[in-house]
């Protein structure tokens, strides 16, 4: 009996591989069918890990890592996005009772106005019936620092760039490099503005006055509620953070952004106290459980063949887009 070619038994493997893999994403999807279960499921949850402390304690505390870009396009581990993620960690230890604090470990240069103003949202409504810590890690700016406004108690590290509180909108126009190819762009429209911010023309007056006064009521929301939720007087920012810069954790402490300075470990000992536990109680993080759609996904990814060192402070797949609003730190996120 004459053997098969090694390439059709190479692409055997790989139908019956595939075949088997769709099949588990089946079941596991549709599980439903056979168990009598409803169509409808629950929501997503994460699994736990033991990050330090004594796991035989019944009371711990949740640590939850927002980490990067702000961004409803950022891809989620079992959620759309990384904000999904996030609001579903937060939900998770609201609900259950074992957690009696949730330390929320931030190292980010902030993001899309929305995204964050959801993720402080969430946060506050945790804070109610259990303690939010907030730690500041190397970067918790804009968006960072508006997150971190849900917290009960904020502590940063004394290098850790913070502030920046303000809002940028960005808009590419093309109308120089139109002319050099004689290009040329035919608009209708039904009012004046629906073509606002239109890169083949530049902005009209009306148009600027109407995008800053949209950039200063965003503005305000965000100073509106630093100022609230650190009890400044007179209900103004200080004086330095007007101007949307950057400050370290310890000008950040002396400004009263925060209430302490000091190392993750001291972000955890404070969570510990404050909700009245031992020194022992065990920390745990959540972590995204095993997905075949998550392997297939990593599988399609474009492999670069080239080795290259990069040095990266937000994901490649992220790009401030036209007329959307960021809390961001744009100094710190683009490259040069």
């Amino acid at each position: 009996m004459p053997r098969l070619p090694k390439t059709l038994l190479l692409i055997g493997l790989i139908l019956l591989t595939t075949s088997l893999v769709a099949n588990l994403l089946f079941l596991s999807k549709d599980h439903h069918l056979f168990s009598g279960a409803p169509h409808l499921q629950s929501a997503p949850s994460f699994e736990e890990e033991l990050v330090e402390g004594n796991d035989s304690q019944k009371k711990r505390i949740a640590k939850i890592d927002l980490f990067g870009v702000i961004a409803q396009e950022v891809p989620g581990d079992i959620g759309s996005s990384m904000v999904d993620d996030l609001i579903l960690q937060i939900r998770q230890a609201a609900d259950d009772d074992s957690v009696a604090a949730i330390l929320l470990h931030i190292d980010s240069p902030g993001g899309e106005v929305t995204a964050s103003d959801n993720l402080y949202h969430e946060l506050t409504l945790v804070r109610e019936t259990k303690p939010v810590i907030v730690y500041l890690d190397s970067v918790a700016a804009s968006g960072g620092y508006y997150t971190a406004m849900g917290g009960s108690h904020l502590v940063a590290h004394e290098l850790c760039i913070t502030g920046s509180i303000g809002v940028i909108m960005q808009a590419l126009n093309y109308e120089g490099l139109s002319k050099i190819l004689g290009l040329s762009t035919l608009t209708f429209k039904s009012g004046t503005l629906k073509d606002l911010l239109n890169p083949s023309r530049p902005a009209t007056e009306q148009e600027k006055k109407l995008v800053q006064d949209m950039i200063g009521e965003t503005f305000e929301r965000f100073s509106s509620i630093v100022i609230e939720e650190r009890h400044f007087p007179n209900h103004k920012l200080p004086g330095e953070m007007a101007d949307g810069r950057i400050i370290s954790g310890k000008q950040a402490l002396d400004l009263k952004l925060v209430d302490a300075t000091g190392y993750l470990e001291d972000a955890i000992s404070d969570a510990r106290e404050i909700a009245k536990l031992p020194d022992d109680a065990p920390v745990i993080r959540y972590v995204a459980p095993f997905h075949f759609s998550k392997l297939l996904r990593f599988l399609g990814q474009k492999q670069d063949s080239n080795s290259k060192v990069q040095v990266n402070l937000g994901p490649d797949s992220f790009h401030l887009q036209a007329g959307k609003l960021y809390y961001l730190s744009t100094h710190l996120f683009f490259r040069r």
